[in-house]
């Protein structure tokens, strides 16, 4: 007779959902979705034929089948971590994700990644570039432990200001400030200084043509330098080869400030918490270097 296994990530389900005394923690715990969880509890109660939960109140409760369960699921699970742990493959700690716009990649990163790693060693971390929208809205959905970003001045929204930058007029040495329609050199939508840039000239009623638009930073910058048009960026590690455009060349605007945020998830990991502190120092240290004219 062949007979049914039960589901082990069903049972580490239920085993947590009850340690943690509610399914909607251990789904938190596990990396899982509540609608997961239930179905784990469902197919548990297939296999077995048996009610295994009864509700009290707001939350669920072992039944007497239930009870019987959740003690083989204990020594089930704990037998099965220990094979693993003696093999040596039992699950690696989860990586610590960062997100960066990739204005910091070259100076902020290696530096905040090499003092965390000197805290932290063997710790695996997962660097992920991004535009700013894309950044927060992963932090904001557990999918991002820490992120650094950009956001307009005085915004409403979340993370710990890290610097208040200013917007500058960025091209190639003699480059074409004075023309008519103005050529840009942009992010492609959406993007915070694409917004702000096309918004100033349009309230100094400067005439303007996209000539080039790029989702990467390195692009951008090889646009400029082979004399496409202006961008506007902050001062942080202007390329050789560029430089800022005075603000007094005919037509173009001053542009509003920028803030650096540091956005980290709600009740970290000891380790997350530790980056998060890294990075603000990492960040509050090299923009000081490049951008505090």
């Amino acid at each position: 007779m062949i007979r049914a296994n039960l589901d082990m990530d069903a049972l580490r389900s239920m085993v947590a959902g009850v340690e943690f005394g509610s399914f909607a923690r251990a789904a938190t715990a596990l990396g899982r979705s509540q609608s997961a969880i239930s179905m784990h509890l469902k197919k548990l109660e297939q296999q077995t034929g048996q009610v295994l939960f009864r509700r009290s109140g707001r939350g669920l409760v072992p039944t007497e089948a239930g009870e019987m369960l959740l003690a083989h699921a204990r020594r089930i699970l704990a037998l099965n971590d220990a094979a693993l742990e003696r093999l040596g493959t039992a699950a690696q700690p989860a990586a610590i994700r960062l997100g960066l716009p990739q204005d910091f990649f070259e100076d902020v990163m290696p530096d905040a990644l090499q003092a965390f790693a000197e805290r932290h060693p063997g710790t695996h971390v997962e660097v992920r570039a991004g535009r700013n929208h894309a950044l927060a809205q992963e932090v904001r959905a557990g999918q991002l432990d820490a992120a650094l970003a950009f956001f307009p001045q005085g915004s409403d929204g979340q993370g710990e200001r890290i610097a208040t930058l200013p917007l500058v007029w960025i091209g190639a040495k003699g480059s074409q400030a004075a023309e008519t329609p103005l050529p840009l050199v942009l992010f492609d939508h959406p993007c915070l200084f694409r917004q702000t840039a096309l918004r100033g000239l349009d309230q100094a009623g400067r005439a303007w043509r996209l000539a080039l638009t790029t989702p990467s930073l390195p692009g951008l910058w090889a646009a400029l330098r082979t004399g496409h048009g202006l961008t506007a960026r902050t001062r942080h590690r202007i390329p050789e080869g560029l430089r800022e455009i005075d603000r007094h060349e005919p037509g173009l605007p001053d542009l509003p400030p920028i803030e650096v945020r540091l956005l980290s998830a709600q009740d970290p990991a000891p380790a997350a918490a530790d980056l998060c502190a890294v990075l603000r120092e990492t960040a509050e240290r090299h923009i000081a270097r490049h951008d505090s004219r």
